[in-house]
């Protein structure tokens, strides 16, 4: 088995999740753990450093491109991991997923139509809508104190009254950990369908899901008005400064659409380190994702266990899917400048205020957990004494992490 729970250092590196400037600006100290990026801390698949040696080793940078041999290794993974078959030619490169939704926002909605996201919902979502100069139309998840659903009732009724034209849908969902049945990802299709909605499918987390839970592709549905982005390898394999995305639908006049316009920018060639090592990764990373996936799984589950037996006031949402979780401190009773004093200053954990996610309530917060165990067992006993002796003392007003629009898009 692979080894995860190697110390983390920063020291020498320039990350963006601990740069000392960053974290100045969003918690007013650099002093804690960043635990706010979505990204890993942990050693990537080492058939990946392989091939990443091999092209540095070898010295010689020429031209280089085998898209054909990328879309066939991530349909084989997933006909292999998730029983989805996906065609090859189907499939269009594009620098990132970011990139890849904000192209299609430009390509399929006019200026002024509405696109709806899920809220709390990741928030670049909202950031690309409306600097496409779109309208955002938030439509909440309810929660039913365990996990959240959708409000099917109240998302028909913003497809009708706010010119919808695109959902923005992300499956597995962050930052809550949902991972969506195939019976209400088939009400989604069927009301999506009726209102000719066009549904952008961010599956991106979708080889990251627990045991008991199982994936669902959208592209799985008789509905041509889907359109995924697929395959990129960034979350399941740690590879988010070098990856890819990949577009996906089985539509074949958006497919024609979308290529045309992605060729016409040139964006569909990816250099040679990144193809090499998504090739690498999707057909030989099964082994290090399975025992990342036990891994993360054992974290969840001492979050869980601790949080329970030492702090039952704090309440988690545990993930179905991701290596996020979303937690809820309301049971501490704090005001928001004394909540974030206590996480932020006293117990060092440099979470993400939910706030950026779109919600409501300041006491919601999403930690990243693709760390060494070592460092979240000692974030949470800094936080256990903290609360335990009572250190609630205020901050200046102002010394609050709320500055969503500075968050660089790998958050």
């Amino acid at each position: 088995m692979s080894s995860f729970n190697s110390t983390s250092t920063y020291g020498e590196n320039s990350f963006i999740k601990s740069q000392p400037e960053m974290l100045n600006s969003f918690y007013n100290t650099s002093d804690l753990f960043p635990y706010w990026v979505a990204d890993m801390d942990f050693q990537i698949a080492e058939p990946i450093t392989q091939e990443l040696e091999r092209l540095v080793n070898r010295g010689v940078y020429s031209y280089e491109f085998k898209e054909k041999h990328i879309f066939s290794a991530i349909s084989d993974w997933y006909d292999r991991r998730h029983n989805v078959t996906l065609s090859k030619q189907s499939f269009v490169q594009v620098p990132g997923v970011l990139s890849g939704i904000a192209l299609l926002l430009r390509l399929m909605t006019n200026k002024g139509d509405g696109v709806l996201i899920h809220t709390p919902a990741y928030h670049q979502f909202a950031n690309l809508i409306e600097k496409a100069e779109r309208q955002v139309v938030r439509s909440a998840l309810v929660s039913n104190g365990k996990s959240y659903q959708i409000d099917f009732e109240a998302l028909e009724l913003q497809l009708l009254q706010r010119n919808v034209k695109v959902m923005i849908f992300c499956n597995p969902h962050n930052p809550t950990g949902r991972v969506w049945t195939r019976v209400e990802l088939a009400k989604l299709v069927e009301i999506s369908q009726r209102h000719n909605v066009l549904i952008i499918s961010d599956e991106v987390h979708a080889d990251i899901v627990y045991d008991g839970n199982e994936f669902t592709s959208l592209t799985s549905f008789d509905y041509h008005n889907v359109i995924a982005l697929i395959g990129s390898p960034a979350k399941t394999f740690g590879m988010h400064s070098i990856s890819n995305g990949y577009i996906y639908t089985n539509d074949k006049t958006m497919l024609s659409q979308i290529k045309s316009d992605v060729s016409a920018m040139y964006l569909d060639h990816g250099n040679a380190l990144t193809t090499f090592a998504t090739i690498a990764a999707f057909e030989k990373g099964d082994e290090w994702l399975d025992d990342m996936l036990i891994y993360l799984k054992e974290t969840v589950n001492w979050v869980t266990q601790y949080l329970e037996a030492e702090l039952p006031q704090i309440k988690l949402y545990k993930p179905e899917g991701t290596y996020q979780i979303w937690f809820d401190f309301t049971g501490l009773n704090l005001s928001e400048i004394q909540l974030n004093n206590l996480i932020f200053k006293e117990a060092k954990m440099g979470l993400t205020p939910g706030n950026w996610f779109g919600a409501e309530d300041y006491n919601f917060m999403r930690m990243n957990i693709a760390t060494s165990r070592d460092n979240i067992i000692k974030s949470f006993e800094l936080l256990n004494e903290a609360i335990k002796s009572g250190i609630t003392q205020c901050i200046p007003e102002g010394e609050t992490c709320q500055n969503r629009q500075q968050t660089s898009s790998c958050c």
